[in-house]
């Protein structure tokens, strides 16, 4: 049986309960929210129609009956469904910029946002530079770096065509249609031939790097993305050995290509032990993001 909601709750005590329901259950975290009460917060502010950091200046307000209900609602079918709550709210909050989110696509994250945001990237990022967002997904990197450099020109490309319509939705969704390009195909397929026009100051890429061993043993809430977006191959470095290959084709003298690889720092070590990348120190550490520059490919 659902929850029944007490009677004239506040927004606080409705994140409160919503907590507590989540807390009881086995649930996995990490697709956009770091525990069970940010979830509760989520949930509720979607109810109220704010972002969540805005509930937060709500706390004390009364929610409706009816919001208190769908928020509790919610909440069970986390529970029951196993999948993560961006694809049961239909939307995703990343460095505080709302994103469509779908089971086309994974679900919006990446250390990649934060340096985005904090302008660690500016030194590669001239006024009227190029930017590439290669695996692009669901458009929410390519997307936050022309928010955050509206002088810039940024290409998005991806593999999956369903992922692609999602990323369209997020560009028309903030008037970005003119300032992105959105291109289908394999890797550096989707662009072509190494020319003059098409040589980027920045690449940033987010690729899939999960290895097999780490595969076979994700939680529910991993299963319910497209593998595509997520599995890496044996070492999780599959796709990762065909991007850095290619990519001194595509980078301006002075560029510089960006790749999260997650929790891959020592298969990604192995696999290129001559390679003199930068590390970057982001909120979970300095082993997840790393940056190689144009002239160190070569």
């Amino acid at each position: 049986m659902d929850p029944e909601p007490s009677q004239a709750a506040t927004v606080n005590q409705c994140i409160d309960q919503v907590t507590q329901i989540l807390e009881a259950a086995d649930l996995h975290y990490g697709h956009g929210a770091i525990d069970a009460q940010s979830e509760a917060l989520w949930i509720t502010s979607k109810q109220l129609g704010v972002s969540p950091s805005d509930a937060l200046d709500q706390l004390d307000q009364t929610i409706a009956a009816d919001q208190h209900q769908k928020a509790l609602e919610i909440a069970q079918m986390r529970i029951e469904t196993r999948k993560p709550l961006a694809y049961i709210l239909g939307e995703a909050w990343l460095m505080g910029v709302p994103f469509f989110c779908s089971e086309q696509s994974i679900v919006p994250r990446s250390w990649i946002a934060e340096l985005i945001v904090d302008g660690s990237l500016e030194t590669w990022l001239p006024a009227d530079g190029k930017a590439l967002d290669l695996c692009t997904g669901n458009g929410s990197l390519a997307i936050l770096l022309a928010l955050s450099c509206p002088d810039i020109h940024v290409t998005a490309c991806d593999i999956s065509m369903p992922a692609l319509s999602v990323a369209s939705r997020n560009l028309d969704r903030h008037g970005l249609s003119s300032q992105i390009d959105l291109l289908s195909g394999d890797l550096w397929n989707a662009l072509e031939e190494p020319n003059d026009e098409n040589r980027f100051d920045l690449i940033i890429c987010n690729p899939p790097y999960v290895n097999l061993s780490s595969m076979n043993s994700l939680p529910a809430e991993y299963h319910a993305e497209p593998v595509l977006a997520l599995s890496g191959g044996d070492d999780g470095m599959d796709l990762i050995r065909r991007i850095i290959a290619s990519a001194p084709d595509y980078l301006t003298d002075r560029g510089a290509i960006l790749i999260e690889i997650g929790n891959e720092y020592a298969n990604f070590k192995k696999a290129f032990p001559q390679i003199p990348a930068i590390w970057m120190e982001v909120s979970a550490g300095d082993e997840q993001v790393l940056l190689i520059q144009a002239e160190d490919l070569h």
